[in-house]
């Protein structure tokens, strides 16, 4: 698969594992490096997307390397690497469903469609981070002038990937805005959804957001800040880095499958895939540990991106009154304001999270769509599901925490 833009000379190929792509090569275009000068001063560093350490070589390999992300556990590895003359000019990290698990942008109903009109729906191509939803860059280019030629290469050897392999579907999740307008400009679908996120607006700490949130709201967020510690007997504590050991992971993986047992009855993630996590990416993880009487009894796993905290993992050996919003909501926010980032993205779904000040923002994937009876069925079904994500932001908006003009000044929802 050749591109006729730039890289001229690039070509696409397909690999099993990302263990047999350069690490290097791979994060110079999944988290590219501010360029400098030659006095050694950083330049343009505003022009290059944030880090994510989801599209990182590391945490990618984690998946795979723990055995998490494989053929077996349905999440095939089929990354995409554009060769350049120098190493990889852009990648995608792309996998071949037998299932739709662990996505978080839900297509069971297309599949049941599909089916019942005698069609077959897997295998599909998932275009995503697994079991991640988080948004970020999937179509992973070196920022620069070649950049979006780069990625619509990337999609179109995307699209003759899912034609060659007979795949229903190709689905981009989590995307960034300006990926999914190029890929709606090449033919995939446009789907939206919701998320709620904190926004730092200058708070300078937790007093100062308080300051900007409704009075009502702000005494319960206090009350439910006081009963979470239980008077005293439950102590918070920030681990990140060197401070945290196996012993951490055994507890924290302890609530993982406590609570994901319990939700989708097969948590996705092994005990080997955390001890990776803390080999690789120590410095970009937050546990956040809850403790009584010596013993830890919940944690909320946490990675650090460049701007943004993004909450990923929670669960709790022992119940307590309103102890998992402050081990994963209110501790965050005091967190990212105090270390700077921008923004708390704590997960998908979860209406809740208004109340404490999490606004609604609009996420969007993308969708190939082989058929063109099925492509056109799923179109006119996304329309519809467009304008009612719309109009549920705008009624969610209207119920904000913040004060009126705070509110205002916030500009509501995406």
């Amino acid at each position: 698969m050749r591109g006729t833009s730039e890289p001229a000379a690039a070509s696409a190929r397909i690999v099993s594992a990302i263990a047999e792509i350069d690490r290097s090569g791979w994060d110079a275009c999944a988290n590219p490096a501010p360029p400098h000068s030659s006095n050694g001063s950083a330049q343009g560093a505003l022009a290059l997307p944030p880090y994510n350490p989801f599209v990182s070589w590391d945490f990618l390999d984690a998946l795979e390397r723990s055995g998490c992300v494989s053929a077996r556990t349905g999440w095939a590895p089929r990354h995409i690497v554009l060769e350049g003359a120098g190493g990889p000019a852009a990648v995608m990290p792309c996998y071949v469903k037998s299932h739709s698990q662990g996505e978080y942008v839900f297509d069971w109903g297309w599949a049941e469609a599909l089916e019942r009109a005698g069609g077959r729906y897997y295998p599909k191509l998932q275009v995503s981070v697994p079991f991640t939803p988080v948004r970020g860059p999937r179509l992973l280019a070196p920022a620069g002038p070649d950049a979006a030629g780069r990625k619509r290469l990337l999609a179109a050897a995307l699209i003759e990937l899912c034609r060659r392999t007979g795949a229903s579907s190709a689905h981009v999740t989590f995307l960034p805005d300006e990926e999914a307008a190029l890929l709606g400009e090449m033919g995939f679908l446009h789907r939206t959804d919701q998320q709620f996120h904190w926004s730092d607006a200058g708070y300078g700490d937790f007093e100062g957001f308080l300051a900007a949130l409704a009075s009502r709201k702000r005494k319960a967020i206090r009350k439910e800040r006081r009963d979470a510690l239980a008077g005293g007997e439950i102590a918070i504590e920030w681990l990140t880095g060197g401070d945290i050991t196996e012993t951490h992971w055994d507890s924290f993986f302890a609530f993982y499958m406590d609570t994901g047992s319990r939700k989708w009855g097969r948590p996705y993630l092994n005990r080997r895939f955390f001890s990776l996590l803390g080999e690789r990416l120590s410095d970009r993880v937050l546990l956040v540990m809850a403790k009584r009487a010596g013993r830890y009894i919940a944690g909320a796993l946490n990675l650090i991106g460049s701007d943004t905290l993004y909450g990923r993992h929670w669960g709790a050996v022992e119940e307590h009154p309103c102890l998992h919003f402050e081990v994963c909501y209110y501790q965050a926010i005091d967190f990212a304001l105090a270390h700077g980032l921008a923004r708390v993205e704590a997960g998908a779904q979860g209406g809740h999270k208004l109340a404490r000040g999490y606004m609604p923002q609009t996420t969007h994937s993308a969708h190939f769509i082989a058929d063109p009876n099925f492509r056109r069925a799923v179109a006119a079904y996304l329309a519809e599901e467009r304008r009612d994500i719309a109009h549920q932001g705008q009624i969610l908006a209207q119920h904000s925490p913040f004060r009126r003009r705070c509110h205002a000044d916030r500009g509501g929802a995406d």
